[in-house]
């Protein structure tokens, strides 16, 4: 019985979660305006936060193959993209990764790459409490990250101008 109660409640932390990281990759898309490859990055947000309000909306939407196919596409050229910067990180032994252009670039990329991932499948059958905390976890982090670095203006110091002025 308790766990035909729980079952609503996780399908909607769920959905509230594929809201959240929606919201935050549409913001994301949003601050690459004034980037000099902006068209680039704005599309490496912008299908992310698609897919991930059509989860918001629409759980069981993961199932349906034009979902699957725009999302594993953004999977595989996400993946290229960080293991090319990940190693341009390695070889360069940067240890300040988010004050690097190349670092920021990779975080973001695999937030939206761990994030598609675990969506994939999720209308397959009831989201599991795995899962959901992992959901959970990873929708709070980029929003905190994102206010610690907006309250710390000297951690933006070094940044690039375009960096410092969209939001």
């Amino acid at each position: 019985m308790a766990e035909e109660n729980a079952a609503p409640r996780v399908l909607l932390v769920w959905q509230t979660c594929n809201l959240l990281m929606s919201l935050f990759f549409a913001l994301s898309t949003y601050v690459q305006i004034n980037d000099p490859d902006a068209g680039l990055w704005m599309v490496a947000y912008g299908v992310p936060a698609l897919l991930c309000a059509s989860v918001g909306v629409r759980p069981r939407v993961t199932e349906c193959l034009p979902w699957r196919r725009v999302a594993d596409l953004h999977v595989t050229v996400a993946a290229a993209a960080v293991a090319l910067l990940g190693w341009t990180l390695y070889r360069g032994r940067v240890s300040d990764v988010f004050q690097r252009e190349e670092g920021r670039e990779f975080s973001g990329l695999m937030l939206t790459l761990v994030w598609l991932l675990l969506c994939r499948h999720s209308g397959r059958s009831p989201v599991g409490m795995l899962r959901l905390c992992t959901a959970v976890a990873i929708t709070v982090f980029p929003f905190v990250a994102w206010l610690y670095y907006y309250i710390n203006k000297e951690l933006r110091a070094n940044w690039p101008s375009h960096c410092k002025t969209a939001i």
